[in-house]
């Protein structure tokens, strides 16, 4: 498994999502509770810029990781911040180091391999996030969905999911026949339903 390239697919999946948002998008509800489009990915822009500084061992500061200011443009923001993350674990000593992750742990250094895989498994449910939002799914190959709901079965379903600001709700029952992705959001806490509310999808 190249968790590098699984990554890469995940993210340019959510930047090729984004591309797909007008102007009247950006207030829309998406399926991150109280988060708007905007605000979702001012915070995955953030986390880009948090992920590529820890693959350069500046990851510790917690203000790397603050969500990004979008500007008038949120999807060229996004754009130059997946680039930058992209080219982070691109570099060809990047898996021999330890990832700072302070949002997760600030007492433990990651192994890349597993830093990266979360950043993996983060934007394969942020893209669907963004996807369910602009009222689509994203494209994605069972590989790398496959790949995906490893990572999901090894989150924690305890109650670090139950306080303020958790990175995952607790786990929803899977729907009969679902696949890999559905998988992968009740696994953490997501429901395979979720739809926007109906005032907000005709801009009420």
């Amino acid at each position: 498994m190249d968790i590098r390239k699984l990554d890469r697919t995940a993210v340019l999946e959510t930047t090729r999502l984004l591309e797909r948002a007008r102007p009247g998008d950006w207030d829309r509800p998406t399926p991150c509770a109280g988060w708007t489009l905007r605000r979702l990915v001012a915070h995955m822009a953030g986390q880009h810029h948090g992920f590529a500084a820890a693959a350069a061992g500046r990851g510790g500061d917690l203000a790397v990781w603050r969500p990004a200011g979008l500007g008038g443009d949120p999807r060229a923001v996004h754009r130059a911040a997946a680039d930058s993350v992209l080219t982070a674990f691109s570099r060809p000593d990047v898996l021999t180091r330890e990832f700072d992750l302070p949002e997760i742990s600030t007492t433990t250094r990651f192994p890349a391999t597993i830093a990266i895989g979360f950043h993996f498994l983060d934007y394969v449910v942020h893209g669907w996030d963004v996807a369910r939002t602009l009222g689509t799914r994203p494209d994605l190959d069972e590989e790398t969905l496959e790949a995906a709901l490893a990572f999901a079965l090894r989150v924690p379903d305890d109650e670090r999911r139950l306080g303020p600001d958790p990175l995952f709700r607790p786990a929803l029952p899977a729907p009969a026949g679902a696949g890999s992705l559905d998988l992968v959001l009740t696994a953490l806490g997501r429901s395979p339903d979720w739809t926007a509310p109906a005032h907000a999808r005709h801009g009420a």
